[in-house]
């Protein structure tokens, strides 16, 4: 796996502050939420993965160059 640079992450941070909303577009994984499902971002790591606390429990990651979401 290659990770984002350094100035991508802080752009993503910049794009998804704390408090952003999202909705689950495209997710392959077993334990992922159903695509449609909303969630709140908590944070981004430093892999540029979105940490997110989604409406229905679930903490699964969004993974950067992998899932994707979209702002609500």
């Amino acid at each position: 796996m290659r990770f984002p640079s350094r100035q991508i992450v802080e752009s993503l941070r910049k794009q998804y502050p704390n408090g952003t909303r999202v909705e689950l577009v495209q997710m392959d994984d077993a334990q992922a939420p159903p695509i449609g499902t909303q969630g709140t971002v908590t944070g981004v790591d430093d892999t540029g993965s979105l940490m997110v606390s989604w409406d229905n429990g679930s903490g699964l990651n969004v993974i950067y160059g992998e899932d994707v979401v979209r702002k609500v």
